[in-house]
């Protein structure tokens, strides 16, 4: 605090944090949702990200990383044997922690298709689709969307958000937004919209009724500090008794890493234009969105020039997701060695070239298809060197397997 080569504001703001932590020390315990000022500047941040919209701090709970409190969420929500067992709605693709968390709970997933030929864009007629088929055999009560996509990439648009809302309004289905990469939008024509956001001016009618939760995280981002595991959630509409459920189910695990905590903090509450490390901040996150921005531009670009790949147009978060033409051949060889036709690719392409990259039958995909998740994160050279050798593996796999 004393170290005149940390920024004022920087000091003012450890120092405020410390000041509301047990003995002044990220050390002690917090209460189980989280430090009371670091909850507050969550409220705050809301609200200035929704333009004005109120954000009410006892609605927020830190967490574990955002896994936590999806997983958390999701505990409350369960319930039913058979017939009546609780149903959760995920997307295909997927990020693979719904359906562990799924499968943990004894829950019943239910799978909605994204649509790869438009984008990986949502459809409500698949939603309802997938909701009336699951009522046959269990009670689908949770509907789970991924904004920006992990593993595909997409941003839905406003048009499409009120859809979802609607939907959910009509069948009285709880909704999870997970928003965690919402400063990772790349696309000129994509800009992030807040479920919460968009619930609220679709009128009383919908955001007094609508249950609510939505997720960040200090993981992704331009911050990309997953260590902490630093994260929250707003909860909105949840019934006051089930709420204090909540807070009971929270207490058992004590209370999220307070270092977590501060690190969330820093996210939610940068520094401001009038403040010292304000013109730094801007720079560094600018930077790295734009760096990011361009390599996502650079990916989908030489992954289309390679024959027997397609990829989708990286909109947001960071990855492709490029759907990979498999041959036959291949795919029996894939077989004899019990594997997925993918996972074989992925194997084959790790001995040959070292490069890693997750199968997309690891995230769900639609029968026939096959795909393969990689991160757009390496330094610019260095990715371009990896696409180059994915490009080499991959008219070698074409040639050895026809």
């Amino acid at each position: 605090m004393d170290d005149p080569s940390f920024p004022l504001d920087a000091k003012l703001r450890a120092s405020k944090i410390l000041q509301s932590c047990g003995g002044q020390s990220l050390g002690s315990y917090s209460s189980s949702q989280g430090v009371s000022c670091i909850r507050e500047n969550v409220a705050q941040y809301i609200m200035q990200r929704d333009g004005g919209i109120p954000a009410d701090p006892d609605n927020i709970y830190l967490t574990t990383g955002a896994s936590d409190g999806i997983a958390s969420i999701l505990k409350i929500l369960v319930s039913g044997e058979e017939k009546s067992r609780t149903g959760i709605m995920i997307p295909i693709p997927q990020y693979p922690l719904y359906s562990a968390a799924i499968s943990e709970l004894d829950a019943i997933q239910v799978n909605y298709y994204l649509d790869e030929e438009n984008c990986w864009a949502l459809d409500v007629n698949e939603l309802r689709r997938a909701l009336y088929q699951a009522r046959d055999y269990c009670n689908p009560k949770v509907l789970c969307i991924i904004n920006p996509g992990n593993p595909t990439g997409q941003v839905q648009s406003r048009h499409c958000i009120e859809e979802v809302i609607h939907f959910a309004w009509e069948e009285g289905l709880f909704l999870l937004a997970d928003e965690v990469y919402q400063d990772n939008v790349y696309s000129d024509n994509c800009k992030f919209h807040s479920f919460k956001k968009v619930l609220y001016e679709m009128g009383p009618e919908y955001f007094t009724n609508v249950e609510l939760a939505s997720f960040h995280s200090t993981s992704k981002g331009y911050m990309g500090e997953c260590g902490y595991r630093g994260g929250y959630m707003e909860v909105v509409n949840l019934h006051r008794d089930i709420a204090a459920q909540l807070v009971k189910m929270l207490s058992v695990r004590l209370c999220p890493p307070v270092s977590g905590q501060a690190a969330m903090d820093v996210v939610v509450n940068p520094p401001k234009p009038e403040e010292e490390s304000y013109n730094r901040f801007i720079r560094e996150k600018e930077a790295v969105l734009s760096n990011l921005a361009y390599k996502a531009k650079l990916t989908e670009e030489i992954f289309n020039q390679i024959p027997g790949i397609k990829c989708n147009p990286l909109q947001g978060a960071m990855y492709a997701f490029p759907r990979i033409f498999i041959p036959d051949k291949a795919i029996q060889r894939a077989k004899e060695l019990r594997m997925a036709p993918d996972m074989f690719y992925c194997m084959q392409l790790l001995e040959e070239t070292g490069i890693c990259v997750v199968p997309g039958s690891g995230f769900g995909q639609k029968e026939g298809t096959y795909h393969f998740r990689m991160t757009i994160l390496p330094a610019v050279e260095k990715l371009k060197t990896l696409l180059q050798k994915v490009k080499e593996f991959h008219i070698k796999f074409l040639d050895e397997y026809s």
